[in-house]
């Protein structure tokens, strides 16, 4: 019988969500219905004292126009556009207006016709009554129909797949609306045991026969051992940022996985859906509100303007690019030396949806920020007004053993490239250096530093803007992905030091700063981002471990590398702050070089460049920026002389 039942449910609704009942299956049976209720409101009227069986068959007689009027309205009104497995208020409120439309105009028509001719009106319209009647009894027999369904669906599907017992924390309208969306889609993997809210008038109320708890009631191990609860989802859009990552790590303490549903803003048509119930992000972890930029100003520097991205393939350079192109850029240039991650980047903004119409407005351009004779034709070719300056070698223990590849890229790189800006009459040139130039412990914080000290110095119609941050989280060689992928392997999670701190921030806002700060930026300028407090790495870690539930693995201490600091600096120590227009940028107040003094050190660095010798090479860097201290011990014989 179970298998019958389970055959005619997969013909009538579709294996799960595949070939679903017609629409114009839906349709007939709801004109069945129509039909049926005739006949059922003729009936109980014949039961009335002193009828007979010609008033019997004198409505059945007039049936054929009711049910035309009905179908009429059910063809304009498409009240079989939908899936019966899913129907409820909605669809409802849809019959209902289609059925009293019906009804409304049978009697005004009815009205109307008997005064102009009764004769034609009592062939074809039955009684007001019978009318009445039939409306009544369709809508009850149609809403009746949709809920059967429904149920019988839940009923036969309910245990497809194996079901999770959770929580929702939050029994307001988040939670409330979250509910009413898990218990119409039977797809849902989750099967909810209670409410969990801070507000005591909501505590020991029922939403859907789901009792709501006190948070001393149900946040405890006993309480979710009792309910086998593994799952909490946090069903408050608008909790603010502080008290939303108490219950985060208040979750993650009790082993919990700990999921979301995103801000009322992002709801589609005032409703959320199971597909954006999401698991929480380290990002959500951050110790700090997420920054979010202004956008005029952006939008005068950049809007029908000719924009060049170097480094355009990494992590920082593509969301330049993606953001650049909402403001609507006369010409995007995107220009990298990395050939696969290039491609695929290409394939990226060629079909994003959102940027289908301005193909036209984008170029893809291979080249190396070293190479002069390429890099004087790119300009050449699109004469950029605007210039994001992000190609540049990052990783460094790398650099540390690649002196010579860092120096020639990320100083001589960028000398190359801020030269063809001055020559070619670019209006701002935005380089995007790091918190490892403060102080430098390593050659490649140190090589940042001697770009941002060059492109300070010149002296040109074009200007030159630094934008300085920390780390950024899920960016190419993060500590983020490394851990992911340890904790894919089961571990051990590795951190080189217990102590150790990083500021950190996500891709969009790191890429937000840098287009803000580019707009804002007068020429000379370095800016710095507010990052909230610093991050133990090791609270990192432990974070992604409870994210992933894997209390099992490892976090072990593998010892500082070669030119890393236990903690980055924004700013050095001599240097302050200014505030600017936006409270989470600051203008940094530098010492200042000339321009000769400069290029006199540039080039004796060049020279000892040909030499490709390290220790002649990060002798040079020394001159250059007295501040760079290496804690590499190759490299730390050279601040002893």
């Amino acid at each position: 019988m179970n298998e019958l039942l389970l055959k005619f449910c997969n013909f009538v609704f579709g294996k799960h969500s595949q070939n679903a009942l017609s629409r114009k299956w839906i349709l007939l049976v709801d004109m069945v219905i129509v039909i049926g209720a005739y006949f059922a409101a003729i009936a109980m009227l014949s039961f009335e004292p002193n009828r007979d069986t010609i008033f019997f068959d004198l409505n059945l007689k007039r049936m054929w126009f009711v049910p035309l009027v009905y179908l009429i309205a059910f063809l304009l009104s498409k009240t079989y556009d939908g899936l019966l497995r899913y129907a409820g208020f909605n669809d409802i409120r849809k019959i209902f207006k289609a059925c009293f439309g019906s009804m409304a105009f049978l009697v005004v028509s009815k009205l109307v016709l008997e005064k102009v001719s009764p004769t034609v009106s009592s062939s074809i319209y039955p009684r007001y009554v019978t009318i009445v009647y039939h409306f009544l009894i369709t809508i009850v027999m149609m809403a009746l129909m949709r809920f059967t369904v429904r149920r019988l669906y839940n009923e036969v599907y309910k245990h497809a797949g194996e079901k999770v017992n959770a929580l929702i924390y939050g029994a307001g309208d988040g939670g409330t609306m979250l509910m009413r969306t898990l218990s119409q889609d039977t797809s849902s993997k989750f099967r909810i045991m209670a409410f969990v809210d801070d507000d005591t008038k909501r505590v020991n109320k029922q939403i859907n026969t789901i009792r709501v708890y006190s948070t001393e009631e149900a946040m405890n191990e006993e309480f979710l051992k009792m309910h086998n609860i593994n799952v909490m989802i946090l069903a408050i859009p608008s909790l603010d940022e502080k008290r939303r990552k108490e219950i985060i790590r208040q979750g993650l303490a009790l082993n919990l996985k700990v999921m979301s549903i995103p801000s009322f803003d992002k709801w589609v048509d005032g409703k959320i859906t199971t597909n954006q119930i999401q698991d929480i992000k380290i990002e959500d972890l951050l110790g700090r509100k997420p920054i979010i930029l202004g956008k005029s100003n952006v939008i005068r520097e950049i809007n029908e303007k000719v924009v060049l991205v170097t480094g355009a393939a990494g992590s920082i350079g593509s969301e330049i690019c993606r953001q650049v192109m909402h403001y609507n850029p006369k010409k995007l240039v995107m220009l990298d030396q990395a050939e696969s991650p290039m491609y695929d980047f290409q394939f990226e903004m060629n079909n994003n949806p959102d940027f289908k119409d301005n193909k036209d407005h984008m170029a893809f351009v291979i080249t190396n920020v070293k190479d002069p004779k390429r890099m004087r034709e790119v300009f050449e070719t699109y004469h950029p007004q605007v210039v994001f300056h992000a190609a540049a070698y990052k990783h460094v223990p790398f650099m540390e053993e690649n002196a010579y590849e860092a120096v020639f890229v990320n100083v001589f790189g960028t000398k190359l490239v801020a030269d063809l800006a001055m020559e070619y009459g670019v209006e701002k040139f935005v380089m995007i250096s790091t918190d490892k130039a403060v102080n430098p412990t390593n050659v490649m914080g140190a090589t940042k530093r001697i770009a941002e000290i060059y492109t300070q110095s010149r002296k040109s119609n074009t200007k030159f803007i630094t934008t300085r941050f920390g780390n950024v989280l899920g960016s190419n060689g993060s500590v983020v992905p490394l851990f992911r992928k340890q904790i894919e392997k089961g571990g051990p999670i590795t951190v080189t030091h217990r102590d150790i701190t990083r500021y950190f921030m996500t891709i969009p806002e790191a890429c937000s700063l840098v287009l803000e700060a580019g707009s804002i930026g007068d020429g000379g300028d370095i800016f710095v981002f507010d990052m909230g407090d610093k991050v133990k790495i090791w609270d990192l870690a432990e974070r992604m471990r409870q994210l992933a539930q894997r209390p099992d693995i490892e976090i072990i201490e593998t010892g500082l590398r070669p030119g890393e600091k236990l903690y980055e600096e924004v700013l050095a120590n001599e240097e302050n702050t200014i505030k600017t227009e936006n409270e989470k940028i600051m203008h940094a107040i530098v010492r200042k070089y000339e321009a000769s003094d400069v290029d006199t050190m540039i080039a004796k660095l060049h020279d000892e460049l040909e030499t490709c010798e390290p220790m002649k090479i990060v002798a040079q860097m020394k001159v250059i920026v007295p501040e760079f201290k290496s804690n590499n011990s190759v490299f730390t014989e050279l601040d002893k002389k």
